[in-house]
């Protein structure tokens, strides 16, 4: 079995929903899960749960807490024994085969890049966030907010490891890669969509150019690709309207719905509409670009996200995405020095 080791300390609610979700992994998984954080705590709350010990969970001892307040440069000089710190170090030793993470994100990217070390090739780690579509198939919005600045070869890159990710976690054949956009036009555009659409043309992707944000749900694409403030403001609308979307169709169920067998319709069809947008149904958003599996969730993720996130990280490990990141970057970086870094 794979191991996936669980910051248990980091969420907005930890350590609940992370011992939770991992025992619910742990229970319905193949899979052995860490659980990284203070002994103490953690063997409290695991003891809520009947029958834990039986199950294939173990807890490593962490005395440090990362606060979302925490600013992730002093956390890096001063917080060596943080639950993150001590999970990266489990996955960069070989210990766990990926880590899981609803703690500080700019933390967790700063203590990834500088504990596990970043892909040869590759500039900046990038967050690929999955979004559902009307086809059925997820598209992955990347980057999502790892990186506030980005340049045209660095979207390059994230449109390389985002068409791996699909490939090998979603099963996408030949995924279609777009750039977000203010249209389909190829003029259309600043300057860094302009410049690193040229960049991704020489690479060996299926790329269609630009796409408009109304794309992230059509299935169009499969890949988009954006940096990291552009697609931070997607995501956070998308979030928003997913919420309010939910409310009025709950609003409106309750007061127009006449009959007993209408009113069951009703809610199961928002249950299937909740189900289908849920971002707690795709666990977290995978960090590419660093070595090592590193799945970072919602502050306020829930039991369901943690189990899910556990199982995205057991997928990518288990599909070698980081190995195959790294073959393809060296192999174009080899061929066409465009997307080298540097």
């Amino acid at each position: 079995m794979l191991t996936i080791a669980v910051d248990a300390m980091g969420g907005d609610h930890a350590p609940i929903p992370e011992v939770q979700g991992s025992v619910a992994a742990a229970r319905t998984q193949d899979v052995n899960v860490l659980l990284v954080g203070k002994e103490d705590v953690l063997r409290a709350e695991l003891s809520r749960h009947d029958g834990w010990k039986k199950l294939p969970i173990e807890i490593v001892h962490a005395s440090e807490v990362v606060t979302m307040e925490d600013n992730p440069a002093k956390v890096l000089r001063t917080k060596r024994d943080s639950s993150i710190r001590v999970a990266a170090r489990l996955v960069r030793d070989g210990h766990a085969d990926g880590l899981v993470s609803a703690g500080n994100t700019g933390a967790v990217m700063a203590i990834a890049k500088t504990v596990l070390g970043m892909i040869p090739g590759v500039d900046r780690p990038a967050l690929a966030n999955p979004f559902p579509t009307i086809q059925g198939k997820p598209a992955v919005l990347i980057d999502v907010g790892a990186n506030v600045d980005s340049s045209p070869r660095m979207l390059s890159q994230f449109a390389l490891m985002g068409d791996v990710y699909s490939r090998l976690v979603f099963h996408t054949e030949s995924p279609k890669v777009g750039i977000l956009s203010i249209g389909e036009e190829e003029h259309k555009g600043n300057e860094l969509t302009k410049a690193a659409s040229q960049f991704i043309r020489t690479l060996p992707l299926n790329f269609i150019g630009n796409v408009e944000g109304r794309d992230l749900y059509t299935g169009h694409a499969d890949v988009i690709v954006c940096d990291g403030f552009v697609g931070n403001v997607a995501l956070k609308v998308s979030e928003g309207l997913v919420e309010i979307i939910k409310h009025l169709l709950k609003e409106s169920f309750e007061s127009t719905v006449a009959s007993k067998i209408g009113y069951v319709l009703s809610r199961q069809a928002l249950k299937d509409f909740r189900k289908r947008m849920d971002y707690s149904e795709y666990g977290g958003a995978p960090l590419l670009g660093v070595k090592g599996v590193v799945i970072i969730c919602h502050g306020r993720s829930n039991d369901n996200a943690i189990r899910n996130a556990i199982r995205v990280a057991t997928e990518s490990a288990s599909e070698r995405v980081n190995a195959r990141i790294e073959s393809e970057i060296a192999r174009w970086q080899s061929e066409n020095g465009q997307i080298a870094a540097g």
